[in-house]
């Protein structure tokens, strides 16, 4: 046994728990939630915890495991709870990719129908951009809300806000994210999905949509590994009475035309104004579908709600309930540069990870946490894969404030836009269901 720092002698030792990892077996829930605990007083230090997550890494996690993993976490922290809403509670929580905007669009959509949308969100780092920074591209947005504050906006005929997470919730994985960053632990299924559903079952919602992305812009390349991982977080979502299905995406062009933060919101409005690129569009409806059903309007009419107004009409609504002014000007380059296609042919592919880099070297996303986005920043794209191009054509246009960062953005974009001479197939952006 092991004393701690307060005398009071603690029930289990941090090194016999990642033996029995280490060497392959499951660890029991005591232990487990032990484990969780004391690491987040303090007690089992950062190289501990690193070392179990590297046995999780190497050796796995049971299904048991993993929701007791998951439950521990929730129970570091506080938990919110929408119950007197008197209306359902449905969240949607995408695994993140190169223009991925949804968020935007999808909530105030959703919510038009009289379901309240808690959409609590983050920061990008490196090339994924985050729904925050797209938002704060609004003059006078706010991210930070009390639990008052949301709750008051659920509470009314606004029925939706995206914010900032609180500090309260879930603190075991901040802990445990922040170390898993920086000793090579990140990719085990097992912690992606305990860190994910954790805070999204602390938030207190009764459903989840899941958008779990696939290919060369999404932190899942493969699409087996994000299909295990789609399957482990909705049977973490049910096994904790949270009705969860996941649509399996293709992250392997972006999503849109626009990769960065002001642009990326110029584009949203313009799906709720019924326009926009239709693989945004096919994809905000896809998910409101299923946001909608598990809330019980399994008929609604989404796209109608996308073309008449009504959608429009919350977005306006929630974004002035923060403070924003959706009639502001958004934030414009001071320089641009478009790169344009130098043989004819058809666009064959879009790297999404080339153009999330290229836009994050343009200012878009930030390298560390502490550091500022450029919301004018970023790349508009002017094809899509199976679009015909000539010589001289516009492939896409790099935005920036300062005209220095061109050169490693244009770097890092060269074999973006792959030409060919035949007309390629083009894939399916919604892959497969996957329900419990």
């Amino acid at each position: 046994m092991s004393a701690s720092a307060s005398g009071a002698v603690e029930p289990f030792d941090a090194v016999d728990v990642i033996r029995i990892k280490r060497d392959g077996g499951a660890v029991p829930e005591p232990e487990l939630r032990w484990m969780v605990d004391a690491f987040t007083r303090g007690y089992v230090s950062d190289a501990q915890m690193a070392s179990f997550a590297m046995a999780i890494v190497q050796r796995g996690m049971e299904r048991a495991e993993i929701r007791v993993l998951t439950d521990a976490m929730i129970a570091s922290g506080e938990r919110m709870s929408f119950a007197d809403l008197g209306k359902p509670t449905v969240d949607k929580h995408s695994t993140g990719g190169v223009g991925d905007k949804i968020t935007l669009p999808l909530a105030p959509l959703v919510a038009s129908f009289g379901v309240a949308v808690p959409q609590l969100s983050g920061r990008g780092l490196g090339h994924t951009g985050g729904t925050l920074d797209k938002l704060e591209s609004i003059a006078g947005w706010r991210a930070a809300l009390s639990n008052d504050e949301v709750m008051a906006q659920l509470r009314s005929d606004v029925g939706a806000v995206i914010c900032q997470a609180g500090s309260g919730l879930a603190p075991a994985d901040r802990r445990l994210y922040a170390l898993r960053d920086v000793t090579g632990t990140v990719e085990a299924i097992p912690l992606i999905a305990s860190s994910i559903m954790s805070k999204k079952i602390a938030e207190g919602t009764d459903s989840l949509v899941l958008d779990v992305k696939f290919g060369s812009g999404a932190f899942m390349q493969d699409i087996d590994r994000a299909r295990e991982l789609a399957r482990t977080m909705v049977e973490l979502g049910t096994d904790s009475g949270v009705a969860t299905t996941a649509l399996l995406t293709d992250m392997n062009a972006p999503l849109g035309l626009a990769i960065g933060n002001a642009n990326e919101v110029r584009e949203s409005v313009e799906i709720l104004a019924g326009g926009g690129p239709a693989d945004v569009r096919e994809l905000t409806v896809a998910l409101a579908r299923e946001m909608l059903a598990l809330a019980g309007h399994p008929d609604a009419d989404v796209e109608a709600a996308l073309d008449n107004g009504q959608a429009m009409d919350v977005w306006r609504a929630m974004i002035r309930a923060q403070d924003g002014d959706p009639d502001a000007a958004l934030p414009t380059p001071n320089e641009t540069h478009t790169v344009v296609a130098e043989n004819a042919g058809y666009v064959a592919g879009l790297d999404a990870l080339a153009l999330g880099i290229g836009a994050w070297r343009l200012g878009a996303g930030r390298a560390r946490a502490d550091d500022q986005v450029v919301h004018a920043a970023g790349i508009d794209l002017h094809v899509r894969p199976g679009d015909s191009v000539k010589p001289g054509d516009a492939l896409y246009t790099l935005s920036a404030n300062d005209p220095e960062r061109f050169a490693r953005a244009l770097e890092a974009t060269a074999d973006a836009c792959t030409i060919s001479r035949e007309r390629p197939d083009v894939r399916p952006l919604i892959r497969e269901k996957i329900t419990a």
